[in-house]
């Protein structure tokens, strides 16, 4: 398992290589975020940022059958068309894969302390919190699945 708050650019085929190495993958799911239409600059909390983050994946090892994951997320001054985030997750089969992946990026969206400065032509301004992204969180709440097995 790989969680990074980095300020660097990522590599998609580095990242996704070092997760599927195992024989035992049968499915890599994957998703990047990238920065649209105006530059901005995230903010974190070092340490508190990468625990959060970890207890994410950590939920969805626990709903999901996860071999391996990787989770970058990105902070410092972006621009548009840059990578901002990635979460790649290795499984055995593709439903367990899909479901954690998108399962760990509705909860960065609603539950890792980032916070986001929009540069936009009057000016700068702090990002609020949509109310969709805390619906496509909200969705996971109810009974965890079992891992099979």
């Amino acid at each position: 398992m790989k969680i990074s708050v980095q300020a660097d650019d990522f590599d998609l085929s580095r990242e996704v290589g070092e997760i599927s190495t195992s024989k035992s993958v049968g499915a890599v799911a994957s998703f990047v975020g990238v920065v649209r239409e105006v530059a901005m600059t995230l903010e974190h909390y070092p340490g508190m940022t990468e625990n959060s983050i970890r207890k994410i994946v950590e939920e969805a090892r626990a709903r999901w059958q996860v071999m391996d994951c990787s989770v970058i997320h990105r902070y410092g001054a972006l621009q548009p068309g840059d990578q901002i985030v990635l979460v790649a997750v290795a499984s055995a089969h593709r439903g367990d894969a899909f479901a954690a992946c998108e399962f760990i990026m509705d909860y960065l969206k609603t539950q890792a302390p980032f916070w986001k400065k929009e540069q936009r032509p009057g000016g700068a301004q702090w990002v609020e919190a949509r109310a969709s992204d805390d619906q496509a969180a909200d969705r996971w709440q109810g009974p965890t699945r079992k891992k099979a097995g």
